[in-house]
């Protein structure tokens, strides 16, 4: 249920999380945010892995190997400055109704804001428009792991990073508590220890640089 009542600093830094998770924010500049006086010129947005959480509806290897890797892709291309929207082009490897690279493609989305042709147009003439930013099917990618490219339009520097899924660890056996929790039957041990494996799972995959190739394309 929705408060309609005014919001108060104690509402607006509630939190009902029940994990916390050990990865450092993407900050990236947004022109009409500046523009229209929501950010101050040449301050970033602050985008946290629980912001991607949000958009996707849940944490798994998916959701946080997108975020890694749109991570380390903004790092490779913006080594001293921000990142900034309007100015990144996304490529997927693979097509936008794969279970893959549909989800991860909407958390990349979220965060560089490259959007296909449904996308915000720009103010003004297409100041700061991130239409035909997206692209999916964009390459042939040398392995069957998930691969998106990101490159600056206005540098034209593209980098690639591939996510290797094959070698995030499979959590052990209380992952397997999972059926029994959508069913309605795990016990409350069985739900705690599914839960332990399942963030411990994912805090690997933001804290293992390993699990992802970045390479100049």
């Amino acid at each position: 249920m929705t408060s309609n009542s005014t919001a108060s600093a104690e509402t607006q830094t509630r939190t009902n999380w029940k994990v916390d998770y050990d990865v450092d924010p993407i900050e990236i500049r947004d022109p009409v945010a500046e523009a229209l006086g929501v950010l101050e010129p040449g301050d970033p947005f602050v985008i946290t892995y629980r912001d991607a959480v949000k958009e996707a509806g849940h944490s798994c290897p998916t959701a946080s190997g997108a975020y890694r890797i749109v991570q380390l892709g903004l790092d490779s291309l913006y080594s001293d400055d921000y990142p900034v929207r309007s100015e990144i082009e996304m490529q997927a490897a693979g097509p936008q109704d794969d279970a893959t690279y549909g989800v991860m493609s909407r958390i990349i989305s979220y965060v560089t804001g490259a959007t296909e042709d449904d996308g915000f147009s720009g103010l003004a003439g297409g100041y700061g428009g991130r239409r035909d930013l997206l692209v999916f099917d964009a390459f042939d990618p040398d392995t069957a792991d998930p691969t998106f490219r990101f490159r600056r339009t206005d540098t034209e520097e593209t980098v690639e990073v591939t996510y290797h899924v094959s070698d995030v660890p499979d959590g052990g056996p209380a992952i397997g508590n999972l059926q029994g929790i959508l069913e309605g039957s795990a016990s409350e041990k069985q739900r705690g220890a599914f839960a332990e494996a399942w963030h411990r799972r994912i805090q690997v995959v933001l804290d293992d640089d390993s699990l992802f190739t970045v390479e100049t394309a």
